[in-house]
């Protein structure tokens, strides 16, 4: 005897792309990611001239040891690891790379996955979270699209990416969802961690307060802007050597700030590749740290690209040929 269900279920609805996020959410973002990045880059140069308030030594190697870890974090963790599952790592290792993330102070690990996951799903279409080509191909609508790509889309957005859809895999992982409750924390030790250093050692409150603006707020500008610079920067200026539909480049001076994400042009033709610089001449330093990784056996199943598939796809030097910039569809 068969039994037919009363109600029986159909097809479940296919899970929306976004989220709408109300303007309480989006006024902190226009905050803490727009307008607080570059008000303490524009009060950097005046503090540099005033007697008493440039960096020491011991700022620069603050700064540049909280810079290089929190890259890092973004680079081989947020990015390589838990968005394009490039390698595998064992969990220690996992763990490390989702705290040293959080500390470039970006946003929660699943949030900054969701969204650039949405990113390659649209890259340089509508859809596209972040497009430097938002507002077409002239001169003055790439300037606007600048500005959207590298901070404006923030607090310009009224939609963020639905993490059920993008981002199922984390959210099903225990040692994420606690990374993404301890995003906050994060942030404090980020900030707090540099000052509170010089404080212990140096027993002064001024030079705690210095520490704090040059190696705390400055750094964390320049780690957003830097890492920002890819989604625009590398999307419009700069040679394309593979065959991909979006506008991605490679650009060496944003490569060398990050670590090698600026060769960008084979991150969108091969996106799962643990190595973006695929070119003779193309350095990719979290390349390396995941190839020591793999050596020391705390990274496994490592997604490195096949030269024979490099090979076959470049094409944009070989035939002296630069790909046209195309303006989003509805545009």
């Amino acid at each position: 005897m068969t039994v037919t269900p009363e109600h029986p279920e159909g097809p479940r609805a296919p899970l929306p792309d976004t989220v709408p996020v109300g303007l309480p959410l989006r006024t902190g973002y226009l905050l803490t990611l727009v307008v607080g990045p570059l008000a303490v880059l524009a009060l950097a140069l005046p503090l540099a001239l005033a007697g008493g308030w440039g960096p020491r030594w011991y700022d620069a190697v603050l700064g540049a040891g909280m810079y290089a870890l929190s890259i890092m974090g973004i680079t081989a963790g947020f990015h390589r690891h838990f968005t394009h599952l490039s390698f595998k790592a064992k969990r220690p290792l996992r763990i490390a790379l989702g705290v040293a993330g959080s500390l470039a102070m970006e946003g929660p690990v699943t949030m900054w996955v969701a969204e650039h996951r949405r990113h390659h799903q649209y890259a340089d279409r509508a859809g596209d979270p972040h497009s430097p080509w938002k507002y077409g191909t002239t001169r003055r609508a790439l300037l606007k699209g600048l500005w959207h790509a590298q901070v404006g889309w923030f607090a310009s957005s009224p939609v963020r990416s639905h993490y059920p859809r993008y981002a199922p895999d984390l959210l099903a992982d225990p040692d994420v969802r606690r990374l993404d409750r301890c995003y906050p924390p994060a942030v404090a030790v980020s900030l707090a961690l540099p000052p509170v250093l010089v404080l212990a050692v140096t027993q002064d409150a001024r030079a705690a307060l210095v520490t704090f603006f040059w190696a705390s707020l400055v750094r964390y500008a320049v780690v957003h802007h830097v890492t920002w610079s890819v989604n625009s920067v590398a999307h419009a200026f700069g040679p394309r050597h593979y065959r991909t539909r979006d506008q991605s480049r490679d650009v060496p001076w944003v490569a060398l700030l990050t670590f090698g994400e600026g060769w960008h042009n084979l991150h969108h033709a091969d996106p799962n590749s643990a190595r973006h610089g695929g070119l003779r001449g193309q350095p990719d330093l979290t390349a390396w740290l995941i190839a020591r990784f793999e050596r020391w056996g705390w990274a496994y199943d490592v997604r490195w690209p096949d030269p024979r598939r490099i090979t076959a796809r470049l094409d944009a030097e070989a035939a002296g040929r630069r790909a046209p910039h195309r303006q989003l569809p509805g545009k």
